[in-house]
């Protein structure tokens, strides 16, 4: 079927494409919150108290029963890493956990993702991610490229919420975020395979930037790490260039991941993919938090 939507934010393709500047707003509506004062010009904010500390416990532990459910075992939305078997990631866990989808629903939580959006969100993706000692990080990326590509979502009206149940050092593979570089979006090389998520989502090779157009990113915007106690939370842009290293320490790593999509930006059909990716990765229900 030919495909006639104007793409704005083409990627996936054959010839190595240049840098382009974002053709949408950041902030939708309007802030309230002081602590995301400076959103629009650096693509996050962080909140050093999200979670007080009993709330944590109780987080963690809910965390710590979904990785080690026999019946998850074997489920397409637990993932593993490559070498160690470890878990490093369970996704849809607003509906595997009741706690989890309480606390989605908390105005604490959704007004964040509700004042940079403008308008009602629902969940497009949530999921937990284990950084064990020793762990293996993710490379750097923006998520949007891959959520455009793969998941035909339109413009980058969306923003992730990730929520430290673990301290967060600087040297156990906290995050790392490129400041102002949401407003920047990276084309990125080669055509996605079929099923391409049961690799990219155990080590992404697809939807990667180039190293020389991170190195022009990293010079021109910097590199911050999220750092904190746990409780502390970070708010970022769907389309912000960031990473996290390798785990060297015996120190492990946990955090809640709740991707907030605008109602008014649901998805379409892929712009770069062959199919769909699955529900749990991609909601396709649009239901408003």
């Amino acid at each position: 079927m030919v495909d006639n939507r104007i793409d704005r934010y083409p990627t996936r393709t054959a010839e190595r494409l240049p840098l382009q500047e974002r053709h949408d707003a950041t902030v939708w509506g309007r802030i309230g919150n002081a602590e995301l004062a400076a959103f629009d010009t650096d693509g996050f904010a962080i909140m050093d108290r999200l979670l007080a500390p009993e709330e944590v416990a109780e987080y963690a532990a809910e965390i710590d029963r979904l990785a080690s459910d026999p019946d998850l075992r074997g489920d397409d939305r637990l993932i593993v890493e490559k070498s160690s078997q470890q878990v490093r990631s369970v996704f849809e866990v607003h509906k595997l956990s009741p706690a989890v989808a309480e606390l989605v629903r908390e105005s604490r939580v959704v007004d964040l993702a509700r004042q940079v959006l403008g308008s009602d969100v629902y969940i497009h993706q949530s999921r937990v991610n284990y950084l064990p000692g020793f762990g293996t990080g993710f490379y750097w990326h923006s998520d949007f490229e891959t959520w455009h590509a793969e998941d035909g979502m339109p413009s980058p009206r969306a923003v992730s919420l990730s929520i430290a149940l673990t301290d967060n050092y600087p040297y156990n593979g906290s995050l790392m975020v490129m400041p102002g570089s949401h407003w920047t979006y990276v084309p990125c090389q080669g055509a996605t395979p079929a099923d391409n998520f049961r690799e990219s989502l155990r080590e992404q090779e697809i939807g990667v930037p180039s190293k020389a157009d991170i190195t022009d990113l990293a010079h021109k915007y910097g590199i911050t790490q999220f750092t904190g106690a746990a409780g502390s939370a970070l708010l970022f842009d769907s389309n912000i260039m960031h990473a996290s290293g390798n785990n060297i320490t015996p120190f492990p790593r946990s955090n809640i991941f709740l991707v907030f999509n605008s109602v008014e930006n649901t998805l379409e059909r892929p712009f770069a993919a062959p199919g769909r990716r699955p529900a749990y990765i991609a909601d396709r229900e649009f239901t408003p938090v």
